[in-house]
């Protein structure tokens, strides 16, 4: 009877033990989306930051972005905030698939877009849109 018992609660034990590691590798963070959302922090604080001192968010495309945030702006202000291999060819800010990201300003906020992992802007409420948004 007692191994019996301990027969079941074995069983049970590698069946919860197993349905954990599943659910786990199901949620587990792809590198890539990591990394955006690291980036995209770090480019909200800067962005925050420029405002604070200029008194107003960057204005223009990414580039315009980029260039401001790095000193060559009209403010001549330098945030640090982008590495030379967060650039394209272009200078453009670009996410971990190296496309360039899209940058939204309302007066008090930023929105960051990512195209995600297809490297498409997609209609966000499309069901296979893997587009990625950040925003402080």
């Amino acid at each position: 009877m007692k191994k019996a018992i301990l027969a079941v609660l074995l069983v049970v034990l590698a069946v919860c033990v197993g349905w954990q590691t599943l659910r786990a590798s199901r949620t587990r963070i792809d590198p890539r989306i990591a990394k955006f959302n690291e980036d995209a922090e770090n480019l909200l604080f800067a962005l925050q930051q420029y405002k604070e001192f200029a008194g107003a968010y960057p204005t223009g495309n990414n580039l315009d972005i980029a260039r401001a945030l790095s000193g060559h702006g009209d403010k001549k202000i330098v945030i640090l905030a982008v590495r030379k291999s967060d650039l394209n060819q272009k200078g453009e800010i670009v996410d971990p698939w190296g496309t360039p990201l899209q940058f939204y300003f309302t007066a008090n906020s930023v929105l960051i877009r990512s195209a995600g992992p297809n490297k498409v802007f997609e209609d966000s409420s499309a069901p296979n849109c893997d587009d990625l948004f950040r925003s402080n």
